[in-house]
């Protein structure tokens, strides 16, 4: 059976398939990521047999077709959920992103071509790698695939992510995807010896040995400090804003927020949390004159009625820059008022009276955030509205923390939503000094889908990464803990009203990930360009070689 598939005239698209389906059969919340070991090896395969069959007129072009196929697959299959909260969006993304994919695995191809087996193999993970650590990093940023978040739903594996981080989850993958591809490229006109799966079977297998034993061997370090999490499961729909069509006052809101609040706070509570954009009202919030606001009073009132708590929410505001236009690549302007910007904000009111604030700085591409909008800034009405936020949101350059003003023990990391699937990121925050992690969400967008769950696990990552406890307060869910182990401890439901409390310790210690960052993607960066500089080189060599020399004719 298998010898007539791979001789079939169908072979390149049942590999491109084949690879599609194997990578979202391995792709969480499914337990099931040893499918990540064996997804890319069609596509070796099929790379292979294109190139060597000398059936096709431009095999790069051939081979790029049914890569692209390949990667628009597991693409679809894994994020199709994007498209709940806007369908031209969600197909973009799909799109657009299996495009992104395929052009380390394009390089791949040349390099192959022009260097050999041997640095054309090594090079398929260095430039996927390298692919991934440049697309944590620019504006049209969009790392949910990246290899190593694959292992989210089975952190057991991965205990060792506080050394290598999760791009040392997706080296993992490739090496075992080219090894166990090195056993089988020449059938079937070679039979396949069996004993050779040893190299990547053990390479499976250690790295899971190493990690139970981490596991079994770490224990949980810091002061106990509780903390509280709310979810107000307020439809963002249909209930969230002004203008919906069951629209509940954000006097109403608020108060919901405060009410679930209190029945899980005791003397011992040090921190509230409450989810992304929780406080909300028609005009916004202006930074300049938070105090002057009667809801902000009357949560300065909640945080002194209780002892000991400090309460960290998400607001969405403003700030007002008057007739400074140059003032951030992202300031807006409205006639006859001025220049001003718009946030996705934490907000920390301490028992002190003051007011903290962080703005996210990971947005979304198309829906937070205009990419480049130094260069497209004319662009920003077409951006995609999400949430009631049109053109690109501001941001800020360092990662802030929020220390409890009668005790500096406890610090947080304000991160929300999206910034929490940023590995590097979100260690930032904990190399400023950060003992816990507040991830503070909205998952109702993407409604009842994998999108929500695969963002609650891939949080358990960095909870391995930085060896922080979590706390995760999401609007519709799911709310919960998350211990330095990257256990979930505690959650709620989806789609329910609920308040989670719960004791977490505040590590201090840093672990090597942390205070070293993306070395592996720094590193893929520079060794690609080396790589494919030398590719390009070899490939003018061969050229010039090849050129045919003229003749000139001489009389005797």
């Amino acid at each position: 059976m298998l010898y007539r598939v791979v001789n079939s005239p169908y072979i390149l698209p049942f590999s491109a398939t084949l690879t599609g389906l194997l990578l979202w059969l391995g792709w969480p919340t499914k337990p099931l990521a040893f499918f990540l070991f064996i997804g890319f090896v069609p596509l070796l395969y099929m790379e292979k047999a294109i190139v060597e069959s000398g059936k096709h007129k431009s095999p790069g072009y051939t081979f790029f077709k049914w890569a692209y196929l390949a990667m628009l697959l597991w693409n679809a299959f894994t994020t199709w959920w994007v498209s709940h909260s806007t369908l031209p969006g969600g197909i973009a993304a799909v799109v657009f992103n299996s495009a992104l994919m395929s052009i380390p695995l394009m390089a791949f191809y040349f390099t192959r071509k022009y260097l050999g087996n041997t640095i054309g193999y090594i090079s398929f993970i260095v430039y996927w790698i390298a692919f991934e650590q440049f697309h944590l990093n620019w504006d049209l940023t969009w790392p949910w695939l990246t290899l190593g978040n694959g292992f989210a739903t089975l952190n057991t594996w991965v205990q060792w992510y506080e050394y290598t981080g999760f791009l040392g989850g997706s080296v993992w993958v490739l090496l075992v995807n080219v090894l166990i591809f090195l056993v089988i490229r020449n059938y079937p006109q070679q039979r396949v010896e069996l004993k050779k799966l040893w190299l990547p079977l053990a390479l499976i297998v250690v790295p899971i040995v190493i990690s139970f034993a981490i596991l079994a061997t770490y224990e949980e370090k810091g002061t106990p400090t509780e903390v509280v999490v709310v979810q107000p499961n307020i439809d963002p729909y249909q209930e969230k804003f002004s203008g919906h069509e069951n629209f509940i006052s954000y006097e109403q809101q608020q108060q919901r927020l405060i009410s679930l609040s209190e029945q899980k706070i005791t003397p011992k509570t040090k921190f509230v949390v409450w989810p992304e954009t929780a406080l909300s009202q028609d005009g916004g919030y202006w930074e300049e004159q938070l105090k002057q606001y009667r809801s902000i009073t009357e949560l300065e009132n909640f945080v002194q009625s209780h002892p000991n708590i400090e309460l960290v929410t998400g607001i969405s505001t403003y700030t007002f820059y008057g007739d400074n236009g140059d003032a951030s690549p992202t300031v807006r302007h409205l006639e006859g008022f001025g220049y001003y910007d718009s946030f996705n904000t934490a907000m920390h009111i301490n028992r002190r009276g003051e007011i903290d604030i962080y703005h996210k700085s990971k947005l979304v591409p198309g829906v937070e955030k205009l990419p480049y909008p130094h260069i497209f800034k004319f662009l920003g009405p077409l951006a995609i509205d999400l949430g009631g936020t049109v053109g690109s949101q501001g941001s800020q350059d360092t990662r802030d923390v929020f220390y409890h003003s009668l005790d500096s023990t406890f610090s947080a990391a304000p991160v929300i939503c999206y910034e929490s699937i940023y590995g590097e990121y979100v260690s930032e925050y904990v190399k400023n000094g950060a003992n816990l992690i507040f991830v503070i969400t909205n998952d109702g967008w993407w409604s009842d889908s994998p999108g929500y769950k695969q963002h609650l696990q891939y949080a358990t990552l960095r909870a391995i990464e930085t060896r922080r406890s979590i706390a995760r307060s999401a609007n519709t869910g799911i709310s919960g803990f998350i211990n330095q182990k990257g256990e979930i401890t505690d959650r709620s439901e989806w789609w329910v009203q609920d308040v989670l409390s719960q004791t977490l310790l505040a590590n201090t210690e840093l672990t090597f990930y942390t205070r070293h960052g993306e070395y592996i993607g720094h590193s893929s960066l520079w060794l690609a360009l080396l790589v494919f500089t030398g590719a390009v080189g070899s490939a003018i060599i061969n050229r010039k070689k090849q050129k045919p020399t003229v003749k000139v004719a001489t009389r005797a």
